[in-house]
């Protein structure tokens, strides 16, 4: 099992939009956002060696980490990067039926951003194991 950088995204104006899904959510749902937490964490021990039900590829090497509180499905579409052995976090969701068609699509660009200034575009995620 390889060992993965888990980076987030980062917008032009410098918020991070998974940071601040986990933020709210830490508040909102504790219990969703220790989920989040440990689904993070296992991209870092396992990276594309996750599988269902913890990790599912959706599109255009887009790919979902999968927790569920109740009957809440929680989301956080990521995507490998061009540096090796690093994986980057879009943004979080929730979600009732499949994921959005907009939210892949935002991911796709977000991925294209890290690809063209990596530096620039990514940011470390605020987690503790």
């Amino acid at each position: 099992m390889a060992e993965m950088e888990v980076r987030a995204f980062r917008d032009d104006d410098s918020t991070v939009p998974l940071q601040d899904w986990l933020d709210n959510l830490e508040t909102v749902e504790p219990r969703a956002y220790e989920k989040c937490l440990a689904l993070i964490l296992e991209l870092a021990r396992r990276g594309s060696e996750l599988r269902m039900p913890t990790s599912k590829k959706l599109r255009d090497d887009i790919f979902e980490l999968r927790a569920k509180v109740g009957t809440v499905n929680y989301r956080i579409l990521y995507f490998f990067t061009d540096k090796r052995g690093v994986a980057c976090c879009s943004h979080g969701l929730t979600k009732e039926d499949v994921v959005p068609k907009g939210d892949i699509d935002l991911a796709v660009k977000r991925k294209a951003l890290v690809k063209k200034n990596y530096n620039r575009h990514t940011a470390d995620i605020d987690v503790e194991d």
